[in-house]
């Protein structure tokens, strides 16, 4: 939907202003605005160039920096050394998708586990000495518990 992209402009100072509504704004801001669902189109003020891409590109930068991490440094390293020979098109044709049903799935999943959780729930409540009976299943459920800690008495 073309019509629902905020067009910013991006000024030699580092300036950018949101032309919808006449101010300029902050990166937070357009952090922001991104973060709610929102398309940006940013252009130089001088020359036109689309530099959409560098903005997004410096507002994951930022909000790496705040939390002192953003790819592992192996991965770093390969794209440095073969920035973009391989990598182009892998983030181009692969890791956007990826990402997508990365996100489908969890969402999948957090649904599922949910039902489980009410059905467990409501089950319990109904038939509590089935409840009883389950804790044969208990050795499974160990499964998912934290391996840190038993990594830490090896």
């Amino acid at each position: 939907m073309e019509d629902n992209i905020l067009l910013l402009k991006k000024y030699n100072n580092r300036r950018l202003y949101d032309t919808e509504k006449s101010i300029y704004v902050t990166l937070e801001y357009v952090t922001d605005v991104v973060k709610k669902g929102r398309k940006i189109k940013v252009t130089d003020a001088k020359t036109g160039e689309d530099v959409t891409s560098a903005i997004l590109t410096q507002i994951v930068l930022e909000e790496a920096r705040k939390k002192k991490y953003l790819l592992p440094p192996p991965l770093l390293y390969l794209i440095i050394q073969y920035g973009e020979n391989v990598l182009t098109d892998f983030f181009e044709k692969y890791l956007e998708q990826t990402i997508k049903n990365y996100l489908v799935y969890r969402n999948m999943a957090d649904d599922q586990f949910k039902k489980w959780l009410e059905y467990g729930e409501n089950f319990s409540k109904v038939n509590p000495q089935a409840m009883a009976g389950l804790s044969s299943f208990k050795s499974m459920f160990d499964l998912f518990t934290s391996p840190a800690k038993d990594n830490k008495k090896e």
